[in-house]
């Protein structure tokens, strides 16, 4: 049975924090689709100290900036989005468009459609996202996405310059110095300067995600990528200097971030805690990564690996580590979660800035139902039918019957008329 050492904040208090989020993002949201780039400039001066010219970037703005980074900076990006579009680049192959004859001449197939537009918000403020460029505008570029706004907000003032080298490199074709809810709904939504996309996509903290969630419809979304999560799985064989650093690494992205361990030793898990502590003295983080894991830091004991299982799956963590003796016998049992790292060669910092992986995974137990942002995400995959005249004959005294059967007879209407105009 597991036992938790450490528990964070409540349910219920998680849930006022929730309503308290929705509240604020659905004010932002009416006051763009009513007022438009009034109100965008009004909320990024309020939240941002923001209000330029105009918050699109123009070529030689972004060539500047670009050019003001060290060569190393480029080359660095330039290689994590390689790892980036390589593997990516091999999801896209496996999407196959099909045609079959599944009966004499009935034809059905399904083709692979990239949407038309897409808005990825790179998240910033804290610490400039690099990374996520390449997780949205390079992916979405190799699905086929004609149209790539990007959007990130301002840092210190300024426009980060790595970010935006990074969304440039990565193929987008509109970058904007524009942050928060109010950069989603201009997106989403539209405004006198910014045209509407179809789809947005990107992480965030509790108001990107809330927006999203509250702007489905009027576009589609990846999906809910709010404040990061990881788990770290480990038995008597890891040691706590990594489990307590692997932890900390993710607590670290901000004050919501959740960081679990899942263990069968129950001295690990007192020894992870004192290590915690110890590292929280000298990690120059610790201000952000101190409070996310004193709020929702979460330590539990379990009796065995299938246990651990069964735990992990419940929780349906983003992130998840495993520093066990057999990595792989979670790679073959788990089923919820975002993106697992097996062993204590990997960890989840590779994942998020530079092996290939997509770092935009789902949060708040949506791994349960979905995977992360992949190039699938942006592509639709879309149906067709056609018959030949005896075909559409038979497939037409089916349907005609059918039909009646639920009473729609207008739909056997469609299918009598071909049965009339083809039968030979």
């Amino acid at each position: 049975m597991a036992k938790y050492l450490k528990k964070g904040i409540s349910e219920e208090e998680s849930r006022a924090a929730d309503q308290r989020v929705q509240q604020v993002v659905s004010q932002i949201i009416e006051d763009i689709r009513n007022q438009g780039d009034e109100a965008v400039r009004a909320y990024s001066e309020r939240f941002d100290g923001w209000s330029p010219e105009r918050f699109r970037l123009s070529q030689p703005e972004i060539e500047n900036l670009i050019a003001s980074l060290p060569e190393q900076t480029i080359e660095d990006i330039k290689f994590a989005q390689d790892q980036v579009w390589r593997f990516a680049e091999k999801q896209r192959e496996a999407l196959q468009d099909i045609e079959v004859e599944t009966l004499p001449g009935v034809v059905l197939g399904h083709k692979n459609i990239p949407v038309n537009s897409v808005g990825c918000y790179i998240p910033g403020g804290r610490y400039p996202m690099v990374a996520s460029a390449h997780m949205s505008v390079l992916t979405a570029k190799v699905a086929g996405v004609p149209r790539v706004a990007a959007c990130t907000p301002p840092l210190n003032g300024a426009p980060p310059a790595a970010t935006v080298a990074a969304m440039a490199l990565g193929g987008a074709d509109e970058i904007y110095i524009l942050g928060g809810v109010q950069a989603l709904a201009a997106m989403a939504l539209g405004t006198e300067s910014i045209e509407p996309v179809d789809m947005l996509v990107g992480p965030g903290n509790r108001y990107i995600a809330e927006a999203k969630r509250q702007l489905f419809g009027d576009v589609g979304i990846d999906l809910l990528a709010g404040p990061t999560e990881v788990l770290v799985i480990a038995d008597e064989t890891a040691d706590a200097e990594m489990v307590a650093t692997d932890l900390l690494g993710q607590a670290e992205h901000g004050p919501e971030s959740r960081a679990i361990l899942i263990t069968t030793s129950k001295t690990l898990a007192r020894a992870t805690m004192d290590e915690i502590e110890r590292q929280l003295k000298v990690l120059p983080t610790a201000d952000v990564a101190g409070q996310a894991w004193r709020n929702y830091g979460q330590v539990i004991v379990v009796d065995s690996r299938e246990e651990a299982v069964a735990e992990a799956d419940r929780l349906a963590i983003e992130h998840v580590q495993v520093l066990t003796k057999d990595p792989d016998y979670f790679l073959e049992n788990l089923t919820n979660y975002g993106s697992l790292f097996l062993g204590p060669e990997t960890n989840v910092a590779y994942g998020d800035k530079v092996i290939g992986t997509n770092h935009t995974l789902p949060t708040r137990r949506a791994a349960r139902y979905t995977g992360g942002l992949w190039v699938g995400k942006f592509i639709k995959t879309v149906t067709y039918q056609k018959c030949t005249p005896a075909a559409s004959v038979m497939i037409g005294e089916y349907c005609s019957r059918l039909c009646e059967l639920e009473g729609f007879m207008a739909h056997k209407a469609q299918a009598d008329l071909r049965v009339r105009r083809f039968r030979l």
